[in-house]
């Protein structure tokens, strides 16, 4: 008897991916992005810089440090092995560099597959990826003007990954 269940397949995503000196735009980025226009499933999620720091206190900016080039790479690479565990057919990832003032768009990440499922998982799983692995380094600084180097990123905890945990507010 054979085997009733399609053959995996390996589906090559067109990914976009810059890092961003100065503020941008991500609806107009979206707007821009033809890779994922005629997608029977779009999603996206766009991240700012909140106005407090990890201590509760009020921030002034974000200032990220990157290497140009290994950060370009690690970004793709990023992309292209959740595009093709997800097997979707298109990434967007615009991710600012440089000062990040509170509101201003930090990261734009923008998935288009077959449908809403692989989008949707290919998007989150891509989102903790660059949270957790992209060679960025980033220092809180203060109304003050003080700086404070941010040590690491807070895990993922299995509740947050599976959709149980209760919602929480990250300020104080």
């Amino acid at each position: 008897m054979a085997d009733p269940s399609p053959a995996p397949r390996k589906v090559t995503a067109t990914l976009a991916i810059a890092l961003e000196a100065g503020p941008f735009d991500p609806f107009e980025a979206l707007g821009s992005w033809s890779d994922g226009s005629e997608a029977p499933a779009v999603t996206h999620f766009i991240g700012r810089v909140r106005g407090w720091s990890a201590a509760g206190e009020a921030l002034a900016a974000l200032e990220l440090e990157h290497y140009p080039g290994m950060t370009d790479a690690q970004l793709e690479r990023l992309a292209a092995e959740a595009a093709v565990r997800h097997g979707v057919l298109a990434v967007l990832v615009r991710h600012r560099v440089g000062k990040v003032r509170p509101g201003e768009a930090i990261v734009l990440v923008a998935v288009a597959a077959d449908r809403r499922g692989p989008a949707q998982r290919c998007c989150q799983e891509l989102l903790e990826a660059l949270k957790h692995e992209a060679p960025f380094w980033k220092k809180e600084v203060g109304v003050d003007g003080n700086g404070r180097w941010v040590e690491g990123n807070t895990p993922v905890t299995e509740r947050e990954r599976s959709g149980t945990a209760e919602p929480q507010r990250e300020q104080p």
